[in-house]
């Protein structure tokens, strides 16, 4: 494990989408969706514990979910709970741990992750995350993992890459669409 590598998991979102499962008060990402026996913020500590060290794990949070973070990870440290007073979506979110990294270690290198999505190859996934981290290393510059869509669907944010690869299986973003409308979300 590289100690320069970090992850913060996204965790203070709502879950508005899976009412009435999902409620403010203990949203999807605190949930057994699946009936697998781990709820969707376990499954994803559990992926990047198998390649971040521990105490390079961190999740952002609201103040109101921290106790139930420490609930469902209780073997992360309680530091690395990082709990936002009010919810600001992502982009503080990124500016709030990168700033916090930033003094810790200059040489830091982050996954910033929704603490909700249910990944099935967890190999593939290390292999693709771990591939995404050396290149950062080389060249100084923002990465984000994407999959093919097998249909469209107006819930999801899209990736449109340029054709020329950059390096073996890394492609320039060339746009970014957030939820789109289900005309647009069928042409990707």
């Amino acid at each position: 494990m590289n100690k320069h590598h970090y992850v913060a998991i996204m965790a203070g979102g709502i879950g508005s989408r899976f009412w009435p499962k999902s409620r403010t008060a203990y949203p999807k990402q605190f949930l057994d969706i699946l009936n697998t026996g781990k709820t969707l913020i376990r499954w994803t500590f559990e992926r990047y514990a198998s390649f971040i060290p521990l105490e390079n794990i961190f999740i952002v949070t609201s103040l109101e979910y921290e106790a139930i973070v420490q609930e469902q990870l209780p073997e992360l440290p309680k530091e690395n709970i990082l709990s936002e007073p009010s919810r600001k979506n992502t982009a503080p979110c990124v500016a709030y741990i990168s700033f916090k990294l930033l003094q810790k270690d200059p040489e830091a290198s982050l996954i910033v992750a929704p603490s909700d999505h249910m990944i099935m190859d967890n190999e593939v996934f290390r292999n693709t995350t771990l591939k995404a981290l050396e290149f950062v290393k080389h060249i100084k510059s923002l990465v984000t993992l994407g999959i093919k869509p097998t249909h469209p669907n107006t819930g999801y944010g899209y990736i449109q890459h340029e054709p020329l690869a950059v390096a073996e299986g890394i492609y320039k973003v060339k746009t970014f669409t957030e939820k789109p409308n289900l005309e647009l979300a069928k042409t990707f």
